[in-house]
């Protein structure tokens, strides 16, 4: 008595067909699965053996094997308890052959034969869609993330009577078919406002720049000027997800088990890892290779607060993702590679007691303020697009009466300049102005004689080097946009230099 019953396996963010096949034949009773599995795939045995028995399923005292084809593939998880639930009630005759083909299934199974949900469902559903598979069979917690893809049936179950029910009888019960269809959110609701944040129209003004051409950000300033603060409400000025920027986020996610019992992801994500974070927990990794904070926070903002105090290794690792858009990592086994495209918002004091260079209340010694400062490289910080200092709010600027601009009104001046973007790069590889490459800038940043006589005298005294020229004609792109110009102009130019002599004033090279 054979079988065999489709499922999937997934490895980074990716997901991989696997055919689980059970063979029930004469022999001594033995139960034995086979396949490159990991120790929690091998105890499937035990759980679906005692699951099978606790709902009324006599199991016959033979030899059994499963196989989980193709062997080169490692497995891990519980994912494939469904499977090989459903494998060996087809090779029992219990339930017919020809009710599971087409059919791809994922799903933990308990002792008392509940269903229990699994990380990685989307992908599976989406790999199901694209091998042309008729429907994906899966845990009724996981339904509203499997339903999202379209084009698919998907099916729900909470127990093993249920999935009897389904698989048994000719057709699917109607109840146990789950449909959604995904509509990005028009009003998202934060609990954060740029209303709430009086003064600092410098970084306010600096942190629209960013959230028009997704620059990278840093803040400088005294403890309690608002750096947080700021950081904190940048998501709400991003514009409203795409659907491709949402299945992009969803895939993370789902890889990661975040997105149990919800739907594709509907607003951008905000991570802010606490400084003592591991360079493996940034970029991901670990026994299980999964995603880490960088690739969740793609699409969204990442926010470094106190970034001194991370370590080295951890801030270094963020150089690569930051320029290539992506993180690699390489194992015996394979390369995984996760998608980067956030926006790095990061926040320090100037020194270590937080007031330098206001020296009535710093007390830190010229050697401690530079050794501070220098725990944050200056390659990274030529990555760093636009910086700004961060003053402390005086008593009249943190109690004036006013209507301050809602994070809703500067939403609309940045989509207004995100529109331009993606009428002009149009069939490009990209969609933002921090993302364009430099063999493209002479075409999409041009520059009359008088701006290029401000970059030549910047370019000398500043002594900047490649990168961070060409990052100064890319924020100046992005502020011609939020002016609605077409070309960058002296002032643009200006306004972007301003950003980056902030960081001059505090590091030497």
């Amino acid at each position: 008595m054979f079988s065999t019953i489709l499922s999937a396996a997934v490895l980074g963010i990716d997901a991989y067909p696997v055919q689980v096949e059970a063979d029930i034949c004469d022999g001594l009773p033995q139960f034995s699965m086979v396949g490159d599995l990991a120790a929690e795939v091998k105890e499937a045995a035990d759980r679906v053996r005692t699951a099978l028995r606790n709902n009324g399923i006599a199991f016959p005292a033979k030899k059994v094997t499963v196989n989980l084809s193709p062997a080169h593939i490692r497995k891990e998880g519980t994912r494939f308890d469904l499977p090989v639930a459903v494998a060996l009630l087809t090779a029992l005759g219990i339930i017919p052959r020809e009710h599971t083909e087409e059919i791809l299934m994922v799903g933990e199974i308990g002792l008392n034969g509940l269903v229990r949900p699994v990380s990685g469902v989307l992908q599976s559903v989406m790999l199901a869609k694209e091998r042309g598979y008729t429907a994906c069979l899966v845990p009724a917690a996981n339904v509203r993330e499997a339903a999202s893809v379209p084009g698919i049936l998907v099916i729900g179950i909470q127990n093993l009577q249920e999935l009897l029910e389904c698989l048994v009888s000719e057709g699917i019960p109607e109840r146990y078919i789950r449909k959604e269809e995904f509509l990005p959110e028009q009003d998202v609701e934060y609990q954060e406002d740029f209303r709430d944040v009086n003064g600092q129209e410098g970084v306010r003004r600096a942190a629209e720049i960013v959230a028009a051409g997704m620059h990278n950000f840093l803040m400088i300033g005294s403890p309690g000027a608002g750096k947080t603060m700021i950081a904190r409400r940048i998501p709400t000025i991003l514009p409203r997800l795409t659907v491709e920027e949402s299945l992009e986020i969803s895939r993370v996610y789902s890889a990661c088990g975040l997105l149990v019992g919800e739907g594709l992801a509907k607003i951008r994500p905000f991570r802010a890892p606490h400084h003592t974070i591991s360079a493996n927990a940034l970029a991901g990794g670990g026994r299980k290779i999964l995603p880490g904070e960088i690739s969740l926070a793609t699409h969204g903002v990442l926010f470094l607060d106190e970034l001194p105090e991370f370590s080295r290794s951890a801030l270094e690792v963020l150089r690569q993702p930051m320029e290539e858009g992506q993180v690699t990592i390489s194992r015996a086994n394979g390369k995984y590679v996760f998608p980067a495209h956030f926006v790095l918002i990061s926040a320090m004091n100037p020194c270590p007691c937080g007031y330098y260079p206001d020296r009535d209340k710093c007390r830190c010694l010229p050697g401690e303020i530079s050794r501070y400062l220098h725990r944050v490289s200056w390659p990274l910080l030529d990555r760093i697009d636009i910086c700004t200092e961060t003053p402390r709010v005086d008593y009249q600027g943190l109690t004036r009466k006013g209507e301050n601009e809602s994070s809703a009104q500067i939403r609309e001046r940045v989509e207004a300049a995100r529109k331009i973007q993606k009428r002009r790069y149009q069939g490009q590889h990209w969609q933002f102005n921090s993302r364009i490459p430099v063999s493209a800038i002479p075409e999409f940043c041009v520059l009359g004689s008088s701006e290029m006589r401000i970059m030549e005298a910047a370019f000398e005294r500043m002594n900047l080097s490649a990168r961070a020229y060409y990052r100064i004609i890319r924020v100046a792109r992005t502020i011609a946009d939020l002016e609605g110009e077409e070309r960058i102009r002296d002032i643009h130019l200006l306004e972007a230099l301003g950003y980056r002599s902030v960081d001059q004033n505090f590091w030497d090279r």
